[in-house]
């Protein structure tokens, strides 16, 4: 059988009739009944019963059919991909992200993308609650945690970068209180703590769950209960009172990497990590993604994997805050 043949037993399905399948494929009525008749005869089975008022298709020909209209969608499918290699990429992609990653990494790495493949159009929406990505029009988003619940069935989650969170404090900190020797210990000391991204009825921002770092995928928890009289929504605010000198602070190593690299900020209880906010890239199911959602996954998952945080400065510079060492 050969395309033609797929085409033409559907047209006879879905109009009941040689004279309605001939009228659709713009074809004369003889040359259908003749057509029809010679594959009959080419595969020994009878795929439609003719009446005076209707032809139907016979329990054979219902699974022609079936097999027809899979195949058909696989020919339409492979010249869809072929012709869409042969020209530039184009369209308009929308994207959420949380502020801090997506304008320090996200954003820089967006640019780039568009200016390998300038006919595509970017939106970036930064927030920092993860939207209905279908129900609002997103085609992704990148986001610190896979999707949970009952969106974990309907999204399709990859991750693009591994990610920890990690205790650090300011040389200035540390030379009036000491650092902590031990989990126990750094219940006695003072620690900066984010309220960030809480949906959960209850839940506690005031205990950091760590891991050893080396047996991170082995070990379960040690859940810490920690204290201190600061404490902030906002991570970048924590993020200065750190540098300050006023505490001890857990945070995304994308997020810190800078200023541990020029000593602003030192680890503390180093071989402890709280390993659970890698970077994930977050979609609603389709069966088939356009051409530029691939290649916009692809051009992330090169940028993203060997997680630059650990070796490059942030394309956007941040202003350091008052009294901090300048940056080597």
């Amino acid at each position: 059988m050969n395309r033609s043949d797929l085409e033409l037993v559907l047209a006879v399905r879905d109009h009941g009739s040689l004279a309605g399948a001939a009228r659709s494929l713009d074809l004369a009525a003889p040359a259908v009944t003749k057509r029809l008749a010679a594959l009959e005869a080419k595969l020994g089975q009878r795929l439609f019963q003719r009446t005076t008022r209707r032809v139907s298709p016979t329990a054979e020909g219902e699974t022609v059919c079936e097999r027809a209209l899979v195949l058909l969608q696989g020919f339409t499918a492979l010249e869809a991909e072929l012709q869409e290699r042969k020209s530039e990429p184009t369209g308009l992609i929308r994207l959420a992200a949380t502020f801090g990653f997506g304008r320090l990494w996200l954003g820089p790495a967006l640019a780039s993308f568009q200016e390998r493949y300038p006919r595509i159009e970017l939106q970036l929406h930064l927030t920092e609650q993860l939207p209905d990505l279908a129900v609002d029009g997103f085609d992704g988003a990148v986001w610190l945690w896979s999707a949970q619940g009952r969106r974990a069935a309907q999204w399709v989650s990859r991750r693009l970068a591994r990610n920890q969170r990690v205790l650090v404090a300011a040389p200035r900190y540390l030379q009036q209180r000491g650092a902590p020797s031990s989990l126990e210990s750094l219940q006695e000391h003072t620690c900066l703590i984010v309220r960030e991204n809480g949906n959960a009825a209850g839940q506690r921002f005031d205990v950091w769950p760590l891991h050893r770092e080396k047996d991170r995928a082995l070990s379960a928890p040690v859940r810490v209960r920690v204290q201190g009289p600061l404490s902030s929504n906002s991570g970048e605010l924590v993020r200065d009172w750190c540098l300050e000198g006023r505490g001890i602070m857990l945070r995304s190593l994308w997020d810190i990497a800078p200023q541990l690299a020029a000593g602003q900020l030192v680890r503390v209880l180093p071989a402890y990590c709280m390993p659970d906010a890698d970077i994930h890239w977050l979609a609603p199911y389709r069966k088939d993604s356009p051409r530029r959602i691939r290649l916009l996954i692809d051009f992330l998952l090169a940028q993203f994997q060997r997680e630059p945080w650990k070796t490059t400065p942030p394309l956007v510079s941040r202003a350091a805050p008052p009294g901090s060492p300048p940056r080597r």
